[in-house]
């Protein structure tokens, strides 16, 4: 399990709620589905033995822009 510091107070919830106190921590846990949403919902902080780690997958209501050139402007 990774920290939960300045994660938002429903995500630190859960984790408490899953049982993990520490860092590195592990947990043998009911195969439930309510235990399945809970590591769903912090799947980025926790690794689930026995299943491949996928990437997390990008917004896919990103908005890329361009680089500024203000920067470029100033100087000459």
């Amino acid at each position: 399990m990774k920290s939960a510091i300045g994660a938002r107070p429903e995500i630190k919830a859960t984790v408490e709620s899953l049982g993990f106190r520490r860092m590195n921590q592990t947990r043998e846990l009911p195969d439930n589905p309510a235990v399945r949403g809970m590591l769903r919902r912090v799947s980025f902080l926790v690794a689930v033995e026995g299943e491949p780690w996928e990437r997390p997958q990008r917004s896919r209501y990103k908005i890329w822009r361009a680089r500024s050139t203000k920067k470029h402007k100033r100087g000459n």
